[in-house]
Order: C-alpha cells, then structure tokens, then sequence
C-alpha cells in the first residue's frame, strides 16, 4: 500500500521525524485556507502516487493568495503521468542549503531492512547508483533490534555528510527506522532529505510502503485512500471480493486461482492478444462470483472478446456455467465469449451450457485453443 506525500509525511510526524508545516486540501478554497494557516511563501504540491511531479508542472511555488489560487485552479484535475490529481499538499517554504537522499527498505533477497544513504539527493536511486555508485552508503540492518545512533553515526560518517549535521542526518536514520519497524513498511523513502539554512535535518519529501499483509494491525492507515490512482472497475471490483486489476488490452480474463490466470495471460499473449484485466476468481468459485466477475469484465468499454478458462478442483464446472447462464441473464454479453471448462464436473457443466445454447458463446478444449479463438473473435 503506497502513502501519498502528505499521508506519509503525517505518519512521520507522528515518529517525530522532522517535515515541514503542511495542511491537505481537496479544493481550491481548501487550499486558501492552509496557504493562510501556514504562510506565504508556500510551495503547492500535487498528491499522486508518482515521481517527476515538479517537471510535470504539480509543484509550484506560491508567494501570495493570488499566485497560490491560480496555482491551485491550474494542479487540480491535472493529469500527472497517468494520474489525476484530486488533492494538494500546502507546505510551508523551505530553504535549502543541501539535499541528501535516505532510505529503509526490505532487502526481501536477505530477509532484512537496508539503510541506504546518499549526499546526491534530488535524483532517482538507479541515476545516483550510475553516476557514482561510491556515493549511496548501503547497510543491512539486524532483524532483532532497532536502529542504534551509534550504527546511523557510521553510516553517515560513510556517506561523508558534512560533519555540523553529521548526528542530525544519523538521528534522522534512527527515526526512519522507527517508522519502518513500527508501520511494517517495506519502503520509507525521503528524497530529498534537506539540510535547511539554519542546518536542520528535515524530510522534504515522504514515500512510504506499508505491507498490506499487515493492515490488519494498523487500521488507521487501512482506511486511507489514493484517489489519484483508484480505477473505478477495480474499485467495483474489491467491493465484489474480486481480485482484479484492469490492463490496456481487449481480451476479458476470467480464471480460477491466481497460477491459472497468469498462465491464462501469457497463453493469451502468446496467441497474439492483449489481455484486458486479470481477474482471478479463486479456487471455491460459485454461480454468483461469476455474475459478479462479469459485471466488472463488461463494465470496460475496451473488452472485445472474454476468456473463462476453469480448471476444476475445489471449482465445480456446473457452478461455473450455472453462473454465466446467470450472468446472461442480467448482463448483456455484447462480446463473444469463449469457455474452456476442464475437470471437476466439467461433463455436467458443459451440458448446461448446450442445453442454455447462449448465442456467441464457444467451447474449446484446451488452453491454447480457447486462446487462439479469443483471439480471433476479439
């Protein structure tokens, strides 16, 4: 699950990491409000989940009310790499005299967090890494224990920091770690890190990845949203208990259990297809998930053609193919749609599908079959 900007930065205040004043607005009169509440200078911050947002035009600086309204009109409903904005991130003016990068992430390979640290802050990880791959300080962290000053101190001293904040940026270390162990996050992020003119450390930016695995014990952060980055059918889709996630294609995809259905997409791309979703229906599918699972496969105006390929174990075909009758019936099928029903029950589902005789609907035997057809017929 990845923060916003703003989400991230109030989950570090709540570590005491160092950042900036800040206020979250959704409207342009939302905005005015904060810009008076934190002061002018102010800087005017598009919230999408994607980098480069500054070169795009989402970060603008505002010196008055004036600038920072029209500033406001202008990020609201941009499109940002693929993202609409929705909501603004207002923060007091900084003033820079060095960016530093910093960063806890999981290492899955080793099983442990990784410290890393840089003096080239303000450009990507892999461009800092080509550049000069002496200058990002990488350290494994041990599982068993926080983050000691004395570990964050080595560290920076490493990444040759400028020795007045040497113990500022290691401080830093420590609390970024705190919030990674704490919130069960694969990713904290602060790019970049500033030293401010007076010399103190704070987090100008803040990109946090929490493990969904553990929301659970984190429900605050559970119900947080990214607006930006919420596609409407895969919104349907969770709310149906679906997992679902749209692609660019046109072919719909419908399989049981997770393996299958990513077999399904290659199979389909090997044909010469583009998928359109992957949608897995899980492996104890009954009538009424496949009615739902249609309802959202549909619901894309780009799906020309739909794929089921069911392999029945814990699946039973009949319950299958009870299901698209089902859908047909509350559904309009407008697209071909290809079957491929194999093993538990798959006789008994086959024949209702004869007897149903829905127009435009195929059968096919194998995999690979279903796929060329799909194929063609999209």
């Amino acid at each position: 699950m990845d923060l916003l900007e703003y989400q991230g930065k109030e989950l570090f205040a709540r570590h005491d990491v160092p950042v900036p004043t800040g206020r979250h607005a959704g409207t342009v009169e939302e905005a005015v409000a904060a810009a008076d509440e934190v002061g002018y200078p102010c800087v005017v911050k598009a919230q999408v989940a994607i980098g480069k947002r500054g070169k795009h035009g989402g970060i603008k600086l505002a010196a008055d009310a004036d600038e920072l309204r029209t500033h406001a009109e202008a990020i609201l409903g941009m499109d940002i790499r693929g993202f609409t904005v929705h909501e603004l991130w207002i923060e007091e003016a900084s003033q820079i005299a060095d960016e530093y990068y910093a960063s806890i992430i999981l290492d899955r390979g080793e099983k442990k967090l990784l410290a890393m640290l840089s003096r080239m802050g303000g450009m990507d990880v892999e461009e800092m890494a080509e550049k000069d791959p002496s200058a990002l300080v990488r350290r494994h962290l041990d599982p068993r224990a926080s983050l000691g000053k004395d570990v964050a101190a080595e560290i920076a001293a490493e990444a040759k920091i400028d020795e007045d904040v040497q113990e500022g940026v290691a401080d830093m270390l420590v609390r970024l770690h705190d919030v990674a162990w704490a919130e069960d996050a694969t990713l904290i992020e602060v790019n970049p890190l500033i030293v401010t003119e007076d010399r103190r450390v704070v987090a100008l930016d803040a990109k946090a990845t929490i493990d969904n695995n553990s929301l659970f014990r984190h429900e605050d952060l559970a119900g947080l949203k990214d607006l930006s980055a919420e596609d409407p059918l895969e919104a349907q889709a969770k709310e149906k208990g679906l997992t679902y996630v749209r692609l660019d294609g046109n072919i719909g995809i419908l399989a049981n259990g997770a393996g299958l259905c990513m077999s399904t997409l290659d199979v389909v791309a090997q044909a010469g297809g583009k998928p359109a979703n992957f949608l897995d229906a899980g492996g104890g599918s009954k009538a009424e998930v496949i009615v739902d699972a249609l309802e959202v496969i549909t619901s894309d105006p780009n799906v020309g053609a739909i794929l089921f390929n069911i392999f029945g174990g814990i699946t039973r075909c009949d319950e299958i193919a009870k299901g698209i009758v089902e859908a047909s019936n509350r559904v309009e099928l407008t697209v071909p749609l290809v079957v491929r029903l194999d093993g538990t029950n798959s006789e008994e589902g086959l024949a209702i599908l004869a007897e149903a005789d829905l127009p435009n609907l195929h059968q096919e035997k194998t995999m690979l079959g279903a796929a060329e057809r799909v194929v063609e017929l999209a």
